[in-house]
């Protein structure tokens, strides 16, 4: 049994305008399956498929407060194609953020609600992600959580060492997941998260089940009566699991 990593989710004081950031940001078409909620995908994408992360855009009476447990980082192609970029995103309601990052070739950017972001210098290894090179996590122990990761979804284990450890979708297209060493334990919580959905035929309850084997727990978000499973990973990072299909 295995999961797929199928979309981030963003809770949002204002899910239509937030998703309209992102949908205009990655140049994605939006939609909105129900009130409340806003989809972000590629045009003429087939939801699931591993070549793209869609985003869904959540709105919940009172979002927690930002924090940098988890970013997205995105891909240029070039320096031009990142000067480019960051000018539009700015257009769109983006600010840049100061974090301490010093002098970087990244830009440090939060959209505008503040979640976090990077726009990324040209790298080969993100040249052919799309728009989002990767999902970034800071942790304690990226091996350990890599482990996690790498045994919960059908992603690939790529690299690892103790400071950073990325994944990929084994059929090798698409964002990378990566765990990034933090310098101090994070106990906030932050406003983004990863849906996971077990294939057809199989069990969402079994695949909870298996993944409270490997560490991970059921939490009660105040969800209410949900399709969906809400769970944290060993070191408390959220993340729903959604029915099969």
């Amino acid at each position: 049994m295995a999961l797929r990593v199928v979309q981030v989710n963003f809770k949002a004081r204002n899910e239509i305008a937030l998703g309209n950031f992102w949908a205009r940001a990655l140049e994605w078409e939006i939609s909105s399956e129900a009130p409340g909620v806003m989809n972000i995908e590629p045009p003429n994408f087939t939801w699931p498929e591993p070549t793209a992360l869609s985003i869904d855009v959540v709105r919940v009476p009172d979002p927690q407060t930002v924090a940098y447990r988890a970013h997205l980082d995105l891909a240029t192609t070039s320096l031009e194609h990142q000067a480019k970029l960051i000018e539009r995103l700015v257009s769109l309601g983006a600010t840049h953020v100061d974090i301490g990052q010093c002098d970087v070739p990244w830009a440090v950017m939060s959209d505008p609600e503040g979640n976090l972001f990077c726009v990324l210098e040209p790298r080969a290894i993100y040249k052919d992600t799309g728009p989002i090179a990767a999902v970034v996590v800071h942790c304690q122990k990226p091996q350990t959580l890599g482990k996690f990761w790498d045994q919960a979804t059908d992603w690939s284990l790529i690299e690892s060492d103790t400071d950073f450890v990325s994944l990929r979708s084994a059929a090798g297209v698409g964002p990378y997941l990566e765990f990034l060493r933090a310098d101090a334990p994070i106990r906030s919580t932050g406003r983004m998260h990863l849906d996971l959905k077990p294939y057809a035929g199989n069990d969402q309850a079994a695949e909870v089940a298996r993944l409270i084997g490997l560490g991970a727990r059921e939490i009660d978000l105040g969800q209410g009566q949900v399709s969906w499973v809400c769970m944290s990973d060993p070191e408390g990072n959220d993340f729903c699991v959604l029915v099969a299909g």
